[in-house]
């Protein structure tokens, strides 16, 4: 989790509204400054930063209405709760050569219930965003997130195009 912080701030500097209440300037930073940091952090605050950014960023990539922020904020928490419950289900193995075919087989059948749970739970969640934002945003929302996902596993940049937020 430490490393996935790390990499997302380096990566976004100035998104979160934790780093904001803890009166750290992100993005003047030198990447050795914001390491030291995140380092210092406990894991509750090292995750609630996390949250708050992808949050902070989804809000922002997707441009929701100022009037809809507190809304989507809420629903896409409770998204992300019930996605990280579904996902703590499944154990990933440290060594599937010492499996027996029948251990495998049966650690495969799982994954794919896990992966399905995931999916019913991501329709069941866009019936639910679509009272709060349009079609368009909640393709955008799951766009984003894979977005987000592929520049963490791969630290690859993957062409976030962030419009600029000239609120008040």
């Amino acid at each position: 989790m430490k490393n996935i912080a790390l990499i997302i701030i380096m990566m976004f500097a100035g998104q979160t509204t934790f780093a904001q209440e803890q009166k750290f300037d992100w993005k003047s930073m030198k990447p050795d400054q914001r390491k030291d940091i995140i380092q210092r952090m406990s894991p509750q605050e090292r995750q609630s930063l996390l949250r708050q950014f992808r949050q902070n960023l989804v809000v922002s990539e997707i441009d929701v209405p100022e009037s809809k922020e507190e809304e989507f904020k809420s629903l896409y928490n409770e998204y992300q709760d019930k996605q990280n419950e579904i996902k703590s289900r499944f154990k990933p193995s440290n060594n599937y050569d010492s499996m027996t075919d029948d251990e495998a087989k049966q650690h495969l059948s799982q994954s794919f219930e896990v992966g399905q749970q995931l999916l019913d739970n991501r329709k069941a969640y866009a019936q639910k965003f679509l009272k709060v934002i349009k079609p368009q945003q909640v393709l955008q929302m799951y766009q984003t997130e894979g977005k987000v996902r592929n520049k963490i596993l791969n630290g690859k940049p993957d062409g976030f195009n962030r419009p600029q937020n000239n609120r008040p």
